[in-house]
């Protein structure tokens, strides 16, 4: 502001004031005198301003020389006698009033100026104050601003600690054992221990008796140990919730020197344990759980290191199934590869090196030998641990003992083989049975291939052969002959003594097939076949022959029941999807009903209601279709006679 206002400029130095003064006077005496302005009869209003602005700018003594000089001035250019400093006693009055009319403007001017620039140091002093104020009142807002800053960072993190602390059930707390005086509870705390916030600190005889009594002491002589020597304690107790809930309790308090240098304060946190101890308790269970199942499966689990070529862990039944004594500590690999048996040596060491190459799972099978000379049969499967950076760690898996499995399906598979004989023993006696009704079957199409070849010659030998005939006769002989072909080598086939081979088998040709061996054993009982087969039945795996043997004995059976019965004699065979991919077949008859009681009992080996029975078909017939996948059971036909029945799955998998 002083600089943009030319009346308030500061002070000049005093000779510029003076010579500002002088000047002005001159510059004022000059323009009275100049004849164009016309100033000579009223020179007072250019002096008053002179000393005015003398006054003004350069105080009280510029004016007062301004005023002098003006004087002069006046006298000596404007009164009479002119160019003179005398004066004449009629003009005194008139330099009097000239020079005190100048005077008062100078002093006037010099006292306004001196309040100007009072007033003006004191708005600058004033500003100063102000620009003062306001740095400090800034200070202060950035000081408060800070403050809420720290108080709202104070109060999320107590916050975050709080929400810390519930989520991990983790309490903090102060006290003096020495006293008996609790000072501090978090609010977790008060949760932990059982204590209701609003209630105020707990009194110390209080908080013990929260303490379930079997641990009060042992926590007791903990904190008496640790005032005594100073020193950190930690240990586990159980409280007591008012409701009688148990929870365990993690205690850890370290000792803070008060302000005489005494260790009499304790601080510290509690832990609510209860959902850790319950956990740990449950795995030492599952462990427990866990072993005896190895022992009882004879399953052992394993780690392997590659990089250090060692065995890291073995659980206790890994020991007993490889021969080692537990107490005697970890493996080294080599000791290992030496128990394996010297046959299966070679390839085992190949198998773990290629694993590890590969960083792949392997699964194989090899002999170990134990210290007394026992040789067992082992299977080993492993599985490649991995870092995030993709490099192998480690190989963790398990062994088992196959020992009793490998003894368990060698004979199985003698077991097996018996079975095959005992059903290929079945098909050539029930085939020997049907010995009259075959050759009857078989003898057909020979007859008629016979009479056709007569019938054929004949043609041929007339005075003019007629070969189109002759060639119809011919083809009927080569219908027939390849009738009963098919009839030898179906029959053939179930004389075949081999091992079961699975392939897809259609059973709507199948029952096709036994129609066409029965149908001259049906036909000498007057016994009529009935098929209700559905199209596109999808097929089924199994051994071909095996199912033959399994239609033949249950379209057998139908016959004998009903070859002595009154009435109409059918046996109907029908096919059909079933729920669960599986296919379902019926071979009912009308004779005779079934008793409720042999429902089961048919299937027994050995039992047998006809009175030339061995009692073995029904029973192999089961062991077959079950050996599929199946199931075979019997139930009435009404309103008379007996139905058997069969599923079998028509997907890829099959039992063996």
């Amino acid at each position: 502001m002083p600089r943009s206002n030319p009346l308030l400029w500061p002070k000049p130095p005093v000779i510029l004031g003076y010579g500002i003064a002088i000047l002005l006077v001159l510059t004022a005496l000059i323009l009275t005198r100049w004849p164009a302005l016309h100033l000579e009869e009223s020179p007072l209003a250019l002096f008053v301003f002179a000393v005015l602005i003398s006054a003004w700018v350069g105080g009280a003594a510029p004016g007062l020389l301004a005023t002098v000089f003006s004087t002069l001035v006046f006298d000596y250019y404007f009164l009479p006698p002119i160019h003179s400093l005398a004066v004449k006693p009629g003009a005194i009055p008139r330099l009097v009033g000239f020079a005190g009319s100048l005077l008062f403007v100078g002093l006037m001017s010099a006292a306004q100026r001196s309040a100007t620039e009072s007033l003006r140091r004191a708005r600058d002093d004033l500003t100063l104050t102000v620009q003062k104020l306001e740095k400090a009142n800034e200070t202060l807002h950035v000081e408060s601003r800070e403050r809420k800053s720290v108080e709202e960072s104070l109060r999320r993190s107590e916050g975050y600690l709080a929400e810390a602390q519930r989520l991990s059930h983790t309490g903090s707390w102060a006290s003096i054992p020495a006293k008996g005086e609790i000072k501090y509870f978090s609010e977790e705390c008060y949760r932990v221990t059982g204590f209701d916030p609003h209630g105020g600190q707990p009194r110390y005889e209080t908080f013990f008796q929260r303490v379930h009594p079997d641990d009060q002491l042992k926590l007791s002589e903990a904190v008496e140990k640790a005032g005594r020597e100073n020193s950190d304690f930690e240990l586990d107790y159980r409280i007591v919730h008012p409701g009688g809930k148990i929870r365990d309790i993690h205690v850890l308090g370290h000792p803070v020197p008060s302000a005489t240098g005494d260790y009499t304060e304790f601080v510290g946190t509690v832990i609510d344990i209860t959902e850790r101890k319950r956990a740990e308790e449950s795995l030492r269970r599952s462990e427990g759980y866990l072993a005896e199942a190895q022992r009882l499966s004879h399953t052992g689990s394993w780690a392997w290191v590659p990089a250090a070529d060692e065995i890291s862990y073995l659980s206790e039944e890994c020991y007993r199934v490889l021969g080692f004594e537990p107490h005697k500590g970890l493996p080294q690999v080599e000791t290992f590869f030496q128990r394996i048996h010297p046959e299966d040596r070679a390839r085992s060491v190949e198998q773990f090196e290629k694993a590890s190459r590969d960083k792949t799972e392997f699964d194989f099978d090899y002999r170990i030998v134990h210290p007394g000379g026992k040789i067992r049969d082992i299977n080993a499967v492993g599985h490649p641990v991995f870092s995030r950076s993709g490099d192998l760690i480690e190989f963790v898996g398990t062994v088992i003992d196959i020992t009793e499995r490998k003894r368990a399906e060698e004979e199985r598979e003698r077991l097996r083989q018996v079975q095959a004989d005992l059903a290929h023993v079945n098909r050539v006696t029930t085939m020997g049975e049907l010995t009259s009704s075959l050759a009857h079957e078989v003898n057909q199409p020979i007859a008629a291939a016979v009479t056709n070849a007569n019938t054929c010659l004949r043609w041929l030998t007339r005075d003019q052969p007629d070969l189109q005939e002759a060639r119809a006769a011919a083809m009927r002989i080569v219908k027939d002959g390849t009738r009963a072909a098919e009839i030898i080598t179906r029959v053939r086939l179930l004389f075949k003594k081999g091992s079961p081979e699975r392939e897809r088998v259609d059973l709507n040709a199948i029952v096709q097939e036994m129609i066409v061996i029965l149908h001259g054993e049906a036909t000498r009982y007057s016994i009529s076949f009935r098929t209700e087969l559905q199209v596109n039945l999808p097929p089924v795996m199994g051994d071909r022959v095996q199912l033959q043997q399994v239609f033949m004995n249950l379209m057998l059976n139908g016959i004998d029941a009903i070859k002595g019965a009154d009435g109409a004699r059918e046996v109907s065979i029908k096919s059909r999807r079933a729920e669960n991919e599986h296919v379902l077949l019926s071979v009912s008859d009308t004779g005779v009903d079934l008793p409720v009681r042999h429902a089961e009992q048919i299937f027994e080996a050995f039992f047998t209601t006809k009175v030339q029975g061995i009692g073995m078909g029904l029973s192999i017939s089961r062991s077959i279709i079950e050996s599929h996948g199946g199931r075979l059971w019997a139930g009435d036909n009404p309103p008379r006679g007996a139905s058997f029945y069969i599923t079998l799955p028509t997907s890829l998998e099959t039992h063996e």
